[in-house]
């Protein structure tokens, strides 16, 4: 396969490589805004509809905080590295309990070791296209909060044990643990402490949930897990505005163009991708259109099992 450099202009290459604090600030800002909005719109009209509703908003902007902490490791959502430390923790993942710096490491494995049998995310999706069965024992395991609440006491379990903790990830427990606090007593102060859980809820649940079908979205059913060609082991999908709002942020479904040059800003894969497939790199790849195809081409009848 040719190399990027190869294929693009020097000029494509420093542009879909740009860095624009612009940019990195509005999908922070977006993402907050929308939280904030959906806690204003329960709190004025709490009933099951706003609070399902509410629940899968939430579930999707927390992983949208969770894409920051990404891009941030990256080095890619602004131009200046303190920009993006800020960024990755108190705008972000301390909100999602997620940490940057043990979070990369794994990541940036993941990476180098794409299309192998020693890629550390491999177990996410190895097990794909899997019987329709075990797809909905997965899904209702997520929404249910079954993986929910294990995260929840893998949280607490390190709380208990602060003292014993590196300084580094002491830290991030007590910072993370201080800002969910901070989001609980600001709702109570404005009388909608009940608000908290449903935050807490979407974590448990549709968060999961959004994560999973994002995983298989990426790594899952593609033509050749364990081929060394980003084209061959990695998903693009083509989706509607209603689903980039609800299950996959900022840009995510342009998975390979990531891999394909991880040192892309998110807010500039469309523009990879558009530029690769004008140049025909894409001639042999067929882009999926939608999460519903999706789960078809990862799944199949039970009777085949």
């Amino acid at each position: 396969m040719q190399t990027m450099k190869e294929i693009l202009t020097p000029e494509e290459l420093a542009f879909v490589t740009s860095r624009s604090n612009w940019h990195g600030a509005n999908i922070i800002a977006f993402d907050w805004a929308v939280i904030i909005a959906t806690f204003v719109v329960m709190a004025h009209y709490p009933n099951p509809l706003t609070l399902l509703v509410g629940l899968f908003v939430l579930g999707a902007r927390q992983l949208g905080l969770g894409i920051i902490v990404h891009e941030t490791g990256h080095r890619t959502l602004f131009s200046s590295t303190p920009m993006n430390d800020f960024a990755s923790t108190w705008l972000s993942g301390y909100w999602v309990f997620s940490d940057r710096q043990s979070y990369m490491k794994v990541h940036l494995k993941h990476h180098q070791m794409a299309g192998t049998t020693d890629d550390p995310d491999l177990a996410n999706y190895q097990a794909y296209p899997i019987d329709r069965t075990s797809l909905k024992r997965k899904f209702t395991r997520d929404l249910t909060g079954q993986l929910g609440w294990r995260r929840i006491k893998s949280i607490y379990h390190t709380a208990l044990r602060l003292q014993e903790l590196k300084p580094e990830a002491r830290q991030y427990i007590t910072r993370s643990l201080g800002v969910n606090l901070a989001m609980l007593l600001v709702l109570t102060a404005f009388g909608q402490p009940w608000l908290y859980l449903v935050w807490l809820g979407a974590f448990m649940t549709s968060h999961m949930l959004i994560v999973r079908i994002r995983q298989m979205a990426e790594h899952a059913g593609v033509p050749d897990l364990l081929s060394k060609d980003p084209r061959d082991n990695t998903r693009t999908l083509y989706i509607s505005p209603l689903e980039r709002f609800f299950i996959a942020p900022h840009q995510v479904n342009y998975h390979l163009e990531h891999h394909l040059i991880a040192s892309v800003p998110i807010y500039r894969l469309r523009a990879l991708h558009d530029i690769l497939l004008a140049k025909g790199f894409y001639s042999n790849v067929t882009f999926q259109r939608g999460y519903l195809n999706l789960l078809r081409d990862v799944t199949y009848p039970d009777a085949q099992h």
